[in-house]
């Protein structure tokens, strides 16, 4: 299969894919149904997160065409030809599609999975299925289980020590100060500011039931503050027990730039407009 390089340079507009070096599996009920050395890193177009698909020899699994207004029961109904200034977020669920070709519906083990996979009308990838990720129980990359989406080799972590001076306000109350921040650089998103949960005042802010997963960093618990009408807000995060690669911020707290002020070594930064905003 030729690689998409092309494609792959010229953005969000276009489908873009490149084969991975990566033995990638995924179970259901702890079988494993894909089992593939030859996967293919694929992005539609809109789409900011990668998904997997797979030659559909390598789906141990039967195939068959979805029914009629089936849509799909993990990310809402099947769309095509979403609009090209339209981009979707990881939050976008995977009947998202944008681009033109057949929904598929996988049996497996007594059990359907409705719109698991989805077939690109692409002449490269015509022995190809994309792969819902949710569809599936647990899936791996080699022998690592890899949660949220599959590793996009263009995106990644650094976290670093810093001396700068940071404080958190919202509508002028300070929620966190602190001159001792841990830095998170992540590909495509503002610097986050993560901040020793001493130096947070935890007395204006209350637990929330938000979990969220990054494929990078692990499952995320949420702290909220309450607006002036006392509606609480999401407005904190924190990784209890993180993916390695963001361990030295284990049980730091992290505040939304989007929906806090934050100030650095006294100069107030603007709110970044992003999927969170």
């Amino acid at each position: 299969m030729a690689t998409r390089l092309a494609r792959f340079e010229s953005g969000l507009s276009e489908l873009r894919y490149f084969p991975t070096a990566k033995h990638v599996r995924a179970v259901i009920d702890g079988t494993t149904v894909v089992d593939s050395r030859r996967a293919v890193l694929l992005w539609e177009p809109q789409r900011v997160v990668p998904q997997y698909a797979v030659p559909i020899t390598d789906v141990a699994a039967e195939l068959v065409p979805g029914r009629p207004g089936d849509g799909d029961t993990h990310g809402g109904p099947v769309r095509m030809g979403a609009a090209a200034t339209e981009v979707l977020t990881p939050e976008a669920g995977f009947g998202h599609h944008t681009a033109q070709g057949d929904v598929l519906t996988l049996r497996v083990a007594h059990q359907e999975r409705v719109g698991a996979a989805f077939r690109l009308a692409d002449p490269d990838l015509a022995d190809h299925v994309v792969l819902d990720w949710d569809a599936f129980d647990v899936w791996f990359e080699e022998a690592e289980r890899v949660i949220g989406h599959p590793h996009d080799p263009l995106a990644r972590i650094d976290v670093l020590r810093s001396d700068r001076h940071v404080r958190v306000e919202r509508d002028g109350t300070v929620l966190a100060e602190s001159s001792r921040p841990s830095l998170l650089f992540e590909t495509g998103l503002p610097v986050r500011f993560y901040l020793p949960p001493e130096d947070v005042r935890f007395d204006l802010l209350r637990p929330s039931g938000t979990r969220t997963t990054c494929a990078y960093k692990g499952v995320a618990s949420y702290w909220a503050t309450a607006d002036a009408d006392g509606t609480p807000t999401d407005v904190a995060w924190t990784y209890p027990d993180p993916w390695p690669d963001a361990v030295p911020v284990t049980d730091m707290v992290c505040f939304f730039d989007e929906r806090v002020d934050i100030v650095v070594d006294g100069e107030r930064g603007d709110r970044p407009l992003t999927p969170w905003s």
